[in-house]
């Protein structure tokens, strides 16, 4: 298959490693895919200089990750999330499957950052960015979670559960998939992507464990009588 990266931080690299080792073809897309772009550090990341020379793929700009893949995730930070989907452009996206992984999180009073208050009433990140792109079928999911564990499960010991959300069955089919290839067995669907509301609403509850745990892995298994 052939997939996108809108965004080349960590979660982005890892997973378009993970995807690539699985046989997939990957391009991870940024603003400015020059040389000394590529050279440069990253947030909680490498420079994707040598993120490429380590597994392969290739580094374009937002709109030719868009037109390559089949499917495409966007791992930007969330308060840029629009801005590049909009330079990767509509008619890029038009069809495909979106994998909205980023989270609206506002750090400007430092740790432990809280929602965006934009996204934190009767709408979410998810939500806003199926309404800017109504042809392409956004499906949220991954972004409750560490980026090592979103393609290695089995870091946390135990079940426990990847959430998700969108409006199309066939989208979401293709996503969990993806997820089955990682090693996940335990899915919470929470229906449309109006699910995405509660799914970036664990972001502040998940950073709290991770602060009073000592760990950033962990992830929550639901359970039902």
């Amino acid at each position: 298959m052939k997939i996108g990266m809108i965004g080349g931080g960590g979660v982005g690299q890892t997973l378009g490693a993970a995807l690539l080792a699985r046989g997939h073809e990957v391009v991870i897309g940024v603003r400015n895919p020059s040389a000394e772009e590529l050279a440069k550090p990253r947030a909680q990341a490498v420079p994707l200089a040598d993120w490429v020379a380590k597994n392969g793929g290739k580094v374009v700009t937002f709109a030719e990750a868009a037109a390559f893949g089949e499917v495409v995730f966007n791992v930007t930070q969330g308060a840029h999330s629009l801005a590049a989907l909009t330079a990767a452009k509509a008619s890029n996206l038009a069809g495909k499957v979106l994998v909205d992984v980023a989270n609206p999180l506002d750090f400007s009073q430092g740790m432990p950052p809280f929602l965006d208050p934009t996204y934190a009433g009767p709408t979410s990140l998810g939500e806003a960015i199926q309404k800017a792109f109504p042809q392409t079928r956004v499906v949220k999911a991954f972004n409750t979670i560490a980026a090592a564990v979103m393609v290695e499960p089995g870091l946390i010991p135990g079940e426990h559960d990847l959430f998700i959300s969108g409006n199309d069955a066939e989208a979401k089919a293709a996503v969990l998939e993806i997820a089955r290839s990682f090693g996940w067995t335990g899915f919470a669907d929470l229906g449309d992507i109006i699910g995405a509301r509660a799914q970036e609403a664990v972001l502040p509850l998940w950073v709290r464990l991770w602060t009073t745990g000592g760990t950033h892995l962990v992830n929550l298994k639901v359970a039902r009588a």
